[in-house]
């Protein structure tokens, strides 16, 4: 199994809090990734566990986890998918006297040989795109 991460961090213009809880409610999702068409299975408040399971727009339906949540710092999700597995971890650290704060991310598809490594890379500018998405949504919705 290959599992390098692909990694970056993008810039939100609100709290950590504020950016913390948006993102890790899969409700939230479709409305910024923009593979997603819905997510179905969602019970309660993000949790450690909580599962639920992404609609994506070419149809595949992984089934996805919380796998870590420490409010509001760090986040982070697995989903599987025919053998495959995604994980998604985010990091959030205040910027600019906490009215804005950055949010790091890894992401990693494990799969054989190298089309993990390559899938891995391919999709950090979509990651990156969505979480730019995330962070437009919430600036407007702010002001």
């Amino acid at each position: 199994m290959v599992a390098r991460h692909g990694s970056g961090r993008v810039r939100f213009g609100v709290p950590q809090d504020v950016a913390f809880d948006y993102l890790v409610d899969p409700a939230n999702r479709p409305a910024w990734q923009s593979s997603l068409r819905a997510v179905t299975g969602v019970e309660g408040e993000p949790r450690v566990g909580q599962t639920w399971v992404d609609v994506t727009v070419p149809g595949l339906r992984p089934a996805m986890r919380t796998t870590l949540l420490e409010r509001p710092h760090l986040w982070a999700e697995s989903g599987r998918w025919r053998g495959v597995t995604a994980t998604l971890d985010l990091a959030f650290t205040p910027a600019a006297a906490g009215t804005a704060c950055d949010v790091g991310f890894r992401f990693r598809i494990e799969a054989l040989g190298v089309l993990g490594l390559a899938a891995t890379f391919a999709s950090v500018p979509a990651v990156r795109a969505d979480l730019k998405r995330a962070a437009a949504i919430l600036l407007r919705d702010a002001g």
